[in-house]
């Protein structure tokens, strides 16, 4: 036999053998390609490196182009919405409504009545008849239809919370507020009168100095009716009546300035004159009262009603019957309203004739205790001293 034959074991040594060929493949180091990848193209140093790391059976993920989201247009507000926005109108001072969509053609007063479910029917056609209320401008009438896009000024009342004039800590009232209502010869408008801090109401304002210089007359000679609502604690035993004392100023017990009744003679006493009435009662413990005052002295009303034995309820500094508890659904804030001025205009041009509606925490007193607004105050006509 000779010893460099074919057979198996000579391809071993040193041939083409199987064993040899086995062999060989190991010696390289390198490993069987994988059954996906493609033959002859060997995976980067940075694929095999992200291969390693990922666990057994998952896959590399691939990135997809990120598309921008659609831009949502802002929700219409709900009729809830409109509602309590212009709702706010009313505490903000003078303000132009735009007619939507949905009250197109609608009625005047159908339109009031929507946007301002606080006001009486009576008091919508108070303002619509005095020309209070304006469409585009011009005067117009309780039944004309509006169109989409026209504005309607809607009359100012100053809101419960606003002081009048600054003062001690307030940084904030209508005084400071005119500065931005400066005309183009520098006229500001000027205050004529004022009203305390939580009370809501009407409130006159001079457009001009001769205006102002006019008005300031008027109110030093009494000539401006004012008419006040309030609910206080109990009945007043005489329905309808007059208040006359004197007051003065005092320096309460926690530091704080009061009004109270004083004689004639004392140091500061000054003569106040009230006229008060009865509108309507709940239960005899609460009254709606409507008041007159003919002087106008600070804190007059309240002082005088407190004098009677019938604070306003929610009154701060006036209110002085001990335990007694506030009626479930009334808030404790001051129940006293300016409703009603009445003036002649500073250059003879007829007469100036404002009312104000109740301020949203009155008007939910109303509305619990079942009171309407809408009938005319009893003591419009009562006499002037």
């Amino acid at each position: 036999m000779k010893t460099g034959g074919k057979g198996p074991g000579s391809k071993g040594a040193g041939g083409k053998g199987t064993g040899s060929k086995g062999t060989g493949n190991a010696s390289r180091g390198g490993k069987p390609p994988s059954a996906g990848a493609p033959r002859g193209k060997r995976p980067s140093h940075d694929a095999r490196r992200r291969a390693a790391a990922r666990p057994a059976g998952s896959e590399e993920r691939v990135q997809r182009p990120v598309r921008p989201r659609p831009v949502e247009e802002a929700p219409k507000p709900t009729r809830a919405q409109v509602k309590a926005e212009t709702a706010q109108v009313l505490s903000t001072g003078v303000q132009q409504l735009v007619v939507t969509p949905d009250e197109n053609e609608m009625r005047i007063d159908r339109f009031l009545e929507a946007r301002f479910p606080q006001l009486s029917f009576s008091h919508i056609q108070r303002i619509v008849r005095k020309g209070e209320l304006r469409v585009d401008g011009k005067r117009a009438d309780s039944k004309d239809r509006l169109t989409e896009g026209q504005t309607v000024r809607i009359p100012p009342n100053k809101p419960a919370g606003l002081a009048v004039q600054g003062g001690s800590g307030t940084t904030r009232h209508v005084d400071q507020m005119l500065e931005a209502l400066t005309a183009k010869d520098g006229q500001k408008p000027r205050l004529v009168h004022r009203l305390d801090k939580d009370t809501a109401g009407c409130l006159v304002i001079a457009k001009s100095r001769f205006a102002a210089a006019t008005l300031a007359k008027t109110f030093r000679s009494r000539s401006a009716r004012k008419v006040y609502w309030a609910l206080v604690v109990g009945v007043p035993r005489v329905r309808q009546g007059r208040i006359s004392t004197y007051l003065a100023r005092e320096e309460a017990y926690d530091g704080d300035q009061r009004m109270a009744v004083a004689k004639h003679g004392e140091d500061g006493a000054m003569h106040a004159v009230t006229y008060y009435a009865v509108v309507e009662t709940a239960a005899q413990k609460l009254a709606w009262l409507s008041l007159k005052p003919v002087t106008g002295r600070t804190h007059q009303l309240r002082a005088h009603t407190t004098h009677i034995g019938h604070p306003i309820i929610g009154d701060p500094k006036y209110f002085n019957i001990q335990n007694w508890e506030l009626p479930g659904g009334i808030q404790n804030k001051l129940h006293l309203l300016a409703r009603r001025i009445v003036l002649p205009h500073p250059r003879g041009k007829g007469t100036i004739d404002v009312s104000a509606p109740l301020p949203p925490h009155m008007r939910q007193s109303w509305n619990l205790l079942g009171f309407d607004d809408a009938p005319y105050d009893p003591i419009v006509e009562a006499p002037d001293e």
